[in-house]
């Protein structure tokens, strides 16, 4: 049996999240359904990680076995993309070892959250307009924050099946891209359910003086989820990419 990792990406408006579940569309259902139909044989997908509803990936990968091998890479790409729609793109298909995991075995991931200071048709399906300033400044102070944190309990999704909350952030930042757009980075090593668009929440309430740093450091060691701020909207957040250290970018 060979393994296989495939690179994608796709727009999360359509979907109901990445993961397979009753009644309801999913970027994994239908990239196996594809996968399935071209290969002739029922194929399963583990995919990195598990994006929200409306969340979008410009990278995410997934494994799956399949006995043969294959062999017309191209071919089978143009194939695939033209059965998976316009709103999910298959970019590549690797062979790996045969216990290489996409979920395990990546080693960092990164999001990025997009902000919009101004009214903009073409701009509003993939971001968050916030028609009033932000004080990016102390935003990045409190960020800061993130990155001495190893609990991330108070932006964790109540109820979620997570064995632990523990995480290790590496990178939180905001900038701007231009004069209108603000882009939040934010890299670890695993994220928890809601994580980001709670720790977004909570720090554009920072950003709009309605907390301070200390009081961002505090919502942090309450360990409550109720404490932080509101989890924004999915449409403006990208699973923007996956690390592997046998995988090259």
């Amino acid at each position: 049996m060979n393994r296989y990792f495939i690179r994608l990406g796709y727009r999360g408006a359509p979907f109901h999240g990445w993961q397979i579940q009753p009644n309801a569309n999913s970027v994994q259902e239908e990239v196996e359904r594809a996968l399935s139909i071209v290969l002739r044989v029922s194929i399963s997908i583990v995919g990195a990680g598990r994006t929200d509803t409306g969340v979008n990936a410009r990278t995410m990968y997934a494994h799956f076995d399949y006995e043969g091998e294959l062999t017309e890479k191209g071919k089978l790409l143009v194939s695939l993309n033209r059965l998976v729609g316009k709103d999910i793109a298959i970019y590549d298909i690797v062979k790996v070892a045969a216990d290489a995991h996409a979920r395990f075995d990546a080693t960092e991931r990164t999001y990025k959250y997009f902000v919009t200071f101004e009214k903009n048709p073409f701009l509003y399906a993939l971001s968050w307009h916030c028609p009033m300033g932000l004080d990016l400044d102390k935003m990045n102070e409190a960020a800061h924050t993130l990155l001495e944190t190893g609990d991330f309990t108070s932006f964790a999704k109540l109820h979620s099946d997570a064995k632990t909350n523990i995480c290790k952030v590496t990178r939180a930042e905001w900038k701007m891209e231009g004069e209108k757009l603000a882009v939040f980075t934010i890299t670890a090593d695993r994220f928890l359910r809601n994580m980001v668009r709670a720790i977004v929440g909570t720090l554009v309430d920072v950003g709009r003086g309605k907390l301070s740093t200390e009081d961002f450091k505090e919502i942090i060691e309450r360990k409550d989820r109720c404490s932080a701020g509101q989890s924004m909207p999915g449409e403006a957040l990208f699973l923007w990419d996956v690390k592997y250290d046998y995988i090259d970018d």
